[in-house]
């Protein structure tokens, strides 16, 4: 069975389809390969009962009998909900988000729920009121966040794919970080029923895969419209491997957006490896052109002020009156409003909503909320520009490997700063795939990221797919302790 700890989803798939191991056994081998590993690694914040589980009577669709595991911000019916946060730590969520009814109905089911930063607001998983999750290549290190625990799953081999959330860049930026595809998709592509909000505007299902082709296959389960979310946009389900031919799209330019690489502090091995990348895609056949996108330099400002804004609406419901912790040491209404919210959410939560609170505020609104939108604005439109004379985006997903624990625990801003080439795609609303490109000396991965224009999915699995089976990153694994 160890052949598959690190298996594609078609390497697993075909062995189902030979009768060569049985659903039953797959998701019992993955669960074991958690209770072996994940003590140390932290991924998960529960692992289902195998009995529990209900496994598809057929196995002849896609994903049919893949299991995967969902970050703790994704409602699966009866199941704990708690994103993160001991205000939500016992709270089942009574229906299933759509990305899990789409996962039902190909067949696949949940191993779990990972952990992930409180609220998703993290860019580490160090903000999770339960467990750090550590990164599997180096346990000293930090997954990303805040869908680190779906990614360090992946990536540790402890299951197939993994489903987080994006509103800044939280599965591009882990998956960066331990050396897995992970992608952002057009916002609207995929329902976002069902997931707990953090920015509305901003956030989007991600998937976290091994393989190119793998991320493809998962996409094609779960976009498309949903009747339960106004902003899924009104397109039709497809198969997204189907251009995976191994080549790049004809006639296809890469614009390396030149002012991302030229930000003070950028780590020299990260620099090599991604310049490496843009000479194979050179390689490849790509017409290589060099851009600059000044708007982009303001993304980590305006991610801060709209994402905490939002942040501060959607929080608002967690007072412990309908559901979640209640704080059972008050007097009076006022008194239990404020110590729910103040024993129930952690810092990084607290400090996000005060924020957003401040820049929603009246006299502060027009300055700073308002402001940031209207430069949101201008980046989307900036962004359009350029890809109107490319086929896509090149940038870096992160200015360095993955950081120690608590490095910036005395520097805030500098760990805001974690998304500042990821935090683009979310404000433009534009797909986005990361993609590993290679190890720094100390064996620490480093990934890139392709920006495309709305719906280019397609194109960017296909690019990404040409450059993967042109190297050798996706076929190097971590050895767990």
């Amino acid at each position: 069975m160890n052949e598959f700890a690190f298996a594609s989803i078609k390497t697993i798939k075909d062995a189902l389809n030979a009768g060569k191991v049985s659903v039953k056994e797959l998701a019992s081998y993955y669960l074991q390969r958690f209770e072996k590993h994940d003590g140390q690694l932290g991924s998960a914040l529960e692992t289902f009962n195998l009995d529990s589980l209900s496994f598809p009577k057929s196995t002849s669709g896609p994903l049919a009998g893949i299991p995967g595991i969902l970050k703790d911000n994704i409602c699966q019916n009866g199941r704990i909900t708690s994103c993160g946060s001991k205000i939500l730590e016992h709270y089942r969520a009574p229906y299933d988000a759509t990305v899990v009814t789409r996962l039902h109905e190909s067949g696949s089911f949940s191993l779990g729920r990972a952990n992930c930063d409180e609220f998703a607001m993290g860019s580490s998983t160090e903000t999770s009121a339960f467990k750090k999750t550590h990164n599997p290549w180096n346990y000293d290190r930090v997954p990303g966040g805040s869908s680190g625990g779906s990614v360090a799953a992946v990536a540790a081999g402890l299951v197939p794919f993994g489903l987080g959330t994006e509103t800044g860049g939280s599965v591009r930026q882990p998956a960066a970080l331990c050396g897995i595809v992970g992608l952002r998709p057009t916002y609207g592509l995929i329902s976002r029923y069902g997931i707990v909000a953090y920015g509305s505007s901003l956030d989007q299902v991600g998937i976290a895969t091994r393989t190119v082709h793998d991320n493809a296959l998962v996409l094609s389960a779960l976009a498309g419209h949903d009747p339960l979310d106004a902003t899924t946009l009104p397109v039709e389900r497809r198969d997204y491997t189907s251009g995976l031919n191994g080549k790049l799209p004809e006639g296809f330019t890469l614009a390396v957006v030149e002012n991302a690489l030229e930000v003070e502090g950028f780590d020299p091995e990260v620099y090599t490896l991604l310049n490496d990348a843009i000479k194979e895609f050179e390689r490849l056949g790509a017409r290589i052109k060099r851009i600059t996108l000044p708007m982009m330099e303001h993304s980590a400002a305006v991610y801060f002020m709209v994402s905490r804004a939002e942040a501060a609406s959607n929080l608002a419901r967690f007072d412990g009156v309908r559901y979640g912790y209640r704080s059972p040491s008050s007097q009076s209404l006022t008194d239990m409003y404020t110590n729910t919210r103040n024993e129930g959410f952690g810092l990084e939560v607290k400090s996000r909503i005060l924020i957003g609170n401040y820049v929603l505020s009246v006299g502060h609104a027009d300055a700073f909320y308002k402001s940031a939108k209207v430069v949101q604005g201008c980046m989307r439109d900036e962004f359009l520009g350029a890809l109107k004379e490319c086929n896509a985006l090149f940038m870096p997903t992160t200015a360095a490997p993955a950081f120690k624990f608590n490095a910036f625990g005395d520097n805030p801003i500098q760990m805001d700063l974690q998304d500042y080439f990821t935090a683009a795609a979310n404000l433009t609303g534009l797909p986005a795939l990361a993609i590993p490109c290679g190890f720094t000396r100390e064996k620490l991965p480093v990934g890139f990221q392709l920006m495309g224009r709305d719906l280019s999915e397609a194109a960017l699995f296909q690019a990404g797919y040409a450059y993967e089976q042109a190297t050798p990153w996706h076929t190097q694994h971590p050895v767990l302790k």
